[in-house]
């Protein structure tokens, strides 16, 4: 599994009972029925982009392809939603999806990151 973003991390040692009975719940929902875990993924990727959830959406589309999922497969789950979610929000989908295929996601952070650290050391010259 992937390292989980800061604020989970945050949420997890700050209450932890709490985050044990989630994570309890999601390893349940997980296990009670019929699908592998590349359909699972493949379904809650469906569902965050139905709900216009952008992280959740980058989350697990890097979770499919852990899981097996090709790009095309993703593609296509994106693509389904056309119809039912309209244009605008699929078009959103796409983009979110295509960061992670593409890998700009991480290079973009990166970039960023490194530009916030050459501004405070910019500033500390000052």
């Amino acid at each position: 599994m992937t390292k989980l973003p800061r604020p989970y991390e945050w949420f997890k040692k700050s209450y932890p009972e709490i985050w044990q009975a989630y994570d309890k719940l999601a390893a349940l929902s997980h296990s009670a029925g019929p699908l592998g875990a590349k359909e699972r993924e493949l379904v809650k990727l469906a569902m965050a982009i139905g709900a216009r959830r952008e992280g959740a959406v980058h989350s697990h589309t890097r979770r499919a392809l852990e899981q097996g999922a090709t790009k095309e497969e993703i593609y296509h789950l994106a693509l389904l939603g056309l119809t039912t979610l309209g244009f605008p929000s699929t078009i959103a989908a796409l983009t979110w999806v295509k960061d992670e295929l593409d890998g700009r996601v991480r290079s973009r952070i990166g970039a960023r990151r490194s530009a916030v650290v050459a501004q405070r050391v910019t500033r500390g010259k000052r």
